[in-house]
């Protein structure tokens, strides 16, 4: 069955962009209305959380509205709801961008768990692959989905820093996985790519507090990780919220080969050019059970030990 919001909840803090107050107001939607954003402070134009509105630069997953209207870093909410198996919602922003918050998906996963998690009296489909369809760039990155009966996710990835170097991780996102080994993990950055970034007027939100921030072989955060691989597990919870923008929960194996937002909105734009490639199912008791969402409680949270 689909899902939303049992309540409304309001999340509020700093924009990644331009470091200005956002608040956020998370309510409940009608079965069938997928995620919609709403611009309140431009006149409630609509924003379709949907692969084909998506736009990247080089920091965040950013959403094209009606009338121009655009909608910034997106990526951590959609990602915690999929992660929580959340259909339908309606998000209010005040403002061009969301709030970054602490860096990760944590915060929006307790503000909807706070807000808690409805069934609707209607069927839910999923979005089943027939094929694998795959997508890379010059600097060889890669990103690939095949044919499985849940959703999975492979990724490896590679910087000089040995404070990050080679990282790779799989996961199976069943049953609450999302919770328990990704939802906490943080963006992350070199100390160079923030002082360039400033002097071209860009990531002034950012700082210690919502970024692992490395030099070298230094993480210069304090505090420092919350997983000794907490980058390589950043780079899939922006992949699962890039690939919530399916619209439906996706039957599928991710892999990502030192992927980002564009490549991985590029592979959804290479699966739905072919329909031979997916068709959709209806979501039996069975394969409800093997989605990300399924079963996930409140206390799943205080397991993973999510920061406040």
């Amino acid at each position: 069955m689909q899902t939303t919001l049992n309540q409304s909840v309001v999340v509020a803090g700093a924009g990644l962009h331009t470091g200005t107050a956002a608040r956020v107001v998370l309510r409940a939607a009608p079965a069938d209305s997928g995620i919609l954003f709403r611009r309140m402070d431009a006149g409630g134009a609509s924003i379709p959380a949907r692969w084909d509105r998506a736009r990247h630069g080089p920091l965040a997953t950013r959403l094209l509205g009606e009338g121009g209207v655009e909608i910034s870093t997106v990526e951590h909410l959609m990602a915690a709801f999929a992660g929580l198996g959340i259909h339908n919602a309606t998000v209010e922003v005040e403002g061009p961008e969301l709030p970054i918050l602490d860096g990760s998906a944590a915060p929006w996963v307790k503000a909807i768990l706070q807000a808690g998690i409805r069934q609707l009296d209607a069927p839910l489909r999923a979005i089943a692959l027939r094929r694998t369809v795959e997508v890379t760039d010059e600097q060889g990155a890669l990103a690939r989905l095949e044919p499985a009966p849940g959703l999975s996710m492979h990724f490896v990835i590679a910087f000089r820093d040995e404070a990050i170097g080679r990282q790779e991780l799989s996961l199976d996102l069943a049953n609450g996985a999302f919770l328990r080994e990704l939802c906490q993990a943080r963006t992350f950055c070199r100390l160079s790519d923030v002082e360039r970034m400033r002097k071209e007027g860009l990531a002034l939100g950012g700082s210690f507090g919502n970024a692992v921030v490395v030099d070298g072989a230094r993480v210069l955060t304090p505090g420092g990780l919350r997983y000794p691989d907490e980058p390589v597990r950043h780079k899939m919870l922006d992949a699962m919220g890039d690939l919530a923008l399916a619209g439906a929960p996706l039957l599928a194996r991710y892999t990502g080969l030192k992927a980002g937002h564009t490549l991985t909105n590029r592979l959804l734009h290479a699966l739905f050019a072919d329909d031979s490639a997916w068709c959709f199912v209806t979501v039996d008791a069975a394969l409800a059970q093997r989605l990300p969402g399924a079963g996930v409680t409140p206390e799943d949270l205080s397991a993973a030990q999510v920061a406040a």
